[in-house]
């Protein structure tokens, strides 16, 4: 990726042109998630409240200083509805942004040619107050279930690992977008950074 210069003003990949570059991921705090929810220009979506047993382990977002955030990913983890630890990625992306794709493990940037929207969603959510249908995204690889839909006129991401915590996604979760989160947000309890982050 080149840096913006004196021929482009924002950042530039040789292959796919204009790109909002993925900022450095960081330690899971209150702290660092302020400061991503501040930047972000997109939905930054948090199961609220969290399950049981489960912890915040990490947020990262794409976009640059002058554009804001156009692209957030949520880390949680906890225990699986099956037994055994699980993790749950959630990321609101603008169309054509990719960071959804990346954590799923699939070609192109957004879902469209991978979800069948003619068919019942495989699961829902509600995303700020409104039910939000989810759909599987086919050919992702097995060790995670992934769906994703429409929330907010944006993409709604939902990766899970390993595949059967899936399960979770039937519970008809309720995300807040913590940028009309209040003060509790403060009482997040936070864990170990989640290695999901770092390497899809």
């Amino acid at each position: 990726m080149r840096a913006p210069g004196l021929f482009a003003d924002s950042w530039q990949c040789s292959v796919h042109g204009p790109v909002h570059p993925l900022q450095p991921v960081v330690p899971p705090s209150v702290e660092a998630l302020a400061v991503v929810v501040s930047r972000a220009r997109v939905p930054v979506w948090m199961p609220w409240p969290l399950p049981v047993g489960w912890l915040f382990t990490g947020v990262v977002c794409a976009g640059d200083d002058r554009s804001g955030g156009r692209a957030t990913a949520v880390a949680c983890s906890g225990p699986s509805p099956l037994g055994g630890p699980g993790e749950l990625l959630l990321v609101a992306e603008e169309l054509g942004v990719g960071l959804g794709a990346r954590y799923a493990g699939i070609d192109g940037p957004d879902p469209g040619p991978y979800i069948s929207v003619d068919r019942s969603p495989h699961a829902k959510v509600h995303a700020a107050g409104r039910p939000t249908p989810l759909w599987h995204v086919d050919g992702a690889p097995e060790d995670r279930a992934v769906f994703a839909g429409e929330a907010r006129g944006l993409w709604l991401w939902a990766v899970v690992w390993p595949e059967r915590s899936g399960l979770l996604m039937y519970d008809e979760l309720v995300l807040t977008d913590l940028r009309e989160a209040g003060a509790e947000v403060e009482l997040l309890p936070c864990g170990a950074l989640s290695p999901r982050l770092l390497a899809p």
